[in-house]
C-alpha cells in the first residue's frame, strides 16, 4: 500500500498542473483520461490549438497531444504560455487486444523531449539509455521482468495463438521478417533505402539467398485497420511461409535471425538472445545490441555501444512508461500489469474471447461505441 501512495505521488508531483489534451478523438480521451491524473479536474480535452488557448494555459500546466508532430498553433502555445509539450504514445506492453480496436490501454509513455520511434531529435528514452544510471535495484528488477516476459510469451497485443511452429524448413537457417504498418511514423522518420514490407522481405533474402524465410504479417494490416499489406503471390515469391496464425514470440522462438525495419519485435527479440539485424533507426538500435545496417544515422551517433540487454530493459519497460490498473484506478508496476495481462489472456482464451477480439469491423464499432458511452456515463 505504501509503494502504491508513493506511485500515485510520484506521478501527481511529475505533472502538478493541469493536462490539457489537444486533438484526440471522443473515444481515445475517454480510454486515456483516466491515466492523465489521479485529480479528474484537472484533466481537459480540446479540440484545437484556440480552444486549448482559451483554458489560460500556465508554467504548471501541460499541452499533450498524439504522437510525433503538435496540432496546429499547439508549439506556439506552449512557447507564450511557459506550459509544458507532453508527445503521447502507446506503452510497450499495451494490453490484451489491439488499440486500433478501440481496447484501452494499460501503458502509455509521455515525453516531453520527443518520442521514442522519431529518430531525428532525442526522446526522454534514449537520454535515459544514454545516461546509463540504472540502479542494481532496477537492473535485477529489468531481469526479473525479462524472464517472465519470455516465460509467459508476452508482446505488445497479446492476440495471437502462442502454439509451437512446425515449419518444414529443411534444416535451413529460420530468417523471421515481421511486417509493420508501411504509414507508421517509426518508418517514415527512420528509414531511408528500406521502408516497405516487399522491400524488407527482398533485403532479407538478398543478405540469405539460401535461407528459410518466414514472414509474418501485422496484425493491424491482417485485421484490415492499417496500410502495408504485400499480395500473398509477391510474398511467397520472396519467402518460403507466410505465418497468419501463430504469435510473433512463436516465430521468434523458433527462427535464428530477424531482419526488421523498426518493429517492436526486434526488442522481442533481443529479449529472446536472438540475432537481430535492422534496416530503420528503432530506439534499440545503435546500442550495440543490434546489427545495424544504417551505422552512420545521426541517431546512432548520439547513442553508444555498450547498453547491456538489461539496461535496454529497465530503461524502456521500467522508468519510461506510466502503468494503469483499471481495477484499482491508480498507477501500478510493470511487473503487476504483466500479470494483468497473463490473467486476462488466459481466461479469453480459455472462454474464446481472443477469437472474438479478432473478429471484424462490427465488433470494433461496438467497442467505440461502449467507450463512448461508459465516458459519457463517468462524467454523471
Amino acid at each position: 500500500m505504501i509503494d502504491w501512495l508513493n506511485r500515485q505521488r510520484e506521478v501527481a508531483a511529475r505533472y502538478p498542473g493541469r493536462m490539457i489534451g489537444v486533438g484526440f478523438r471522443r473515444w481515445k480521451a475517454a480510454n486515456i483520461r483516466p491515466m492523465l491524473g489521479p485529480d479528474q479536474r484537472q484533466v481537459v480535452f480540446v479540440r484545437d490549438a484556440g480552444e486549448a488557448a482559451a483554458q489560460a494555459p500556465q508554467a504548471r500546466d501541460c499541452l499533450v497531444f498524439w504522437g510525433r508532430e503538435a496540432p496546429a498553433g499547439v508549439a506556439e502555445l506552449a512557447r507564450e504560455s511557459g506550459a509544458q509539450l507532453l508527445r503521447m504514445e502507446d506503452g510497450f506492453v499495451r494490453s490484451v487486444g489491439l488499440g486500433s480496436d478501440f481496447i484501452r490501454p494499460l501503458s502509455l509513455v509521455l515525453d516531453e523531449s520527443g518520442i521514442y520511434f522519431d529518430p531525428t531529435q532525442p526522446s526522454d528514452l534514449e537520454k535515459i539509455l544514454a545516461a546509463g544510471e540504472f540502479s542494481a535495484e532496477e537492473l535485477q528488477r529489468a531481469r526479473q521482468v525479462q524472464a517472465f516476459i519470455v516465460e509467459h510469451g508476452i508482446t505488445k497485443y497479446n492476440l495471437e495463438p502462442r502454439e509451437k511452429a512446425g515449419w518444414a524448413s529443411g534444416g535451413r537457417e529460420v530468417v523471421l521478417v515481421p511486417g509493420q504498418v508501411e504509414d507508421d511514423a517509426s518508418i517514415r522518420f527512420g528509414c531511408t533505402d528500406v521502408k516497405t514490407n516487399l522491400g524488407l522481405l527482398q533485403a532479407a533474402r538478398r543478405a540469405h539467398p539460401q535461407a528459410f524465410i518466414v514472414y509474418k504479417p501485422h496484425p493491424d494490416v491482417m485485421s484490415g485497420n492499417r496500410a502495408g499489406s504485400v499480395a500473398m503471390a509477391g510474398a511467397l515469391a520472396l519467402a518460403d511461409h507466410v505465418e497468419v496464425h501463430l504469435s510473433v514470440i512463436s516465430c521468434i522462438e523458433a527462427c535464428d535471425v530477424v531482419h526488421t525495419m523498426t518493429s517492436l519485435s526486434g526488442f522481442d527479440a533481443l529479449l529472446r538472445g536472438k540475432r537481430v539485424v535492422v534496416y530503420g533507426q528503432p530506439f534499440y538500435a545503435g546500442w550495440g545490441l543490434t546489427e545495424d545496417v544504417l551505422p552512420e544515422s545521426p541517431a546512432f551517433l548520439r547513442r553508444k555501444f555498450g547498453v547491456t540487454v538489461e539496461a535496454l530493459i529497465a530503461g524502456t519497460l521500467l522508468r519510461y512508461p506510466l502503468y494503469w490498473d483499471w481495477d484499482l484506478k491508480g498507477y501500478t508496476s510493470c511487473e503487476a500489469v504483466l500479470e494483468k495481462i497473463v490473467k486476462t489472456r488466459n481466461a479469453m482464451e480459455a472462454s474464446g474471447g481472443l477469437q472474438r477480439l479478432r473478429a471484424g469491423y462490427l465488433r470494433r464499432q461496438a467497442r467505440k461505441l461502449g467507450v463512448l458511452a461508459r465516458a459519457w456515463l463517468a462524467r454523471w
